[in-house]
């Protein structure tokens, strides 16, 4: 069975790392940078990360947009793609 609040959590520090590291992901769909499916994979993959207090640290401490994500980011690749143009 699918743990939707859990789902629901990391859907949602996908979205606030993403805006964090200067990406609207709504805007990356519609440019056709990011697939849906793309985007649930980027989901499923911040489930799976040990980092997730640290993570929710992370963004609450910030104040100012950041360069990039920080290192322990499963999505961290990802979001550096976009940053650079690369569709995925």
């Amino acid at each position: 069975m699918t743990d939707v609040p859990n789902l629901r959590r990391h859907a949602n520090l996908v979205d606030r790392m993403s805006r964090a590291v200067g990406l609207d992901l709504e805007e990356e769909i519609l440019r056709g940078n990011l697939q849906i499916e793309s985007l649930g994979d980027a989901v499923l993959c911040c489930g799976g990360c040990a980092n997730v207090e640290s993570c929710a640290r992370w963004l609450a401490e910030r104040d100012d947009p950041a360069g990039s994500a920080p290192d322990y980011c499963r999505n961290k690749a990802l979001f550096s793609a976009l940053k650079k143009g690369r569709r995925v």
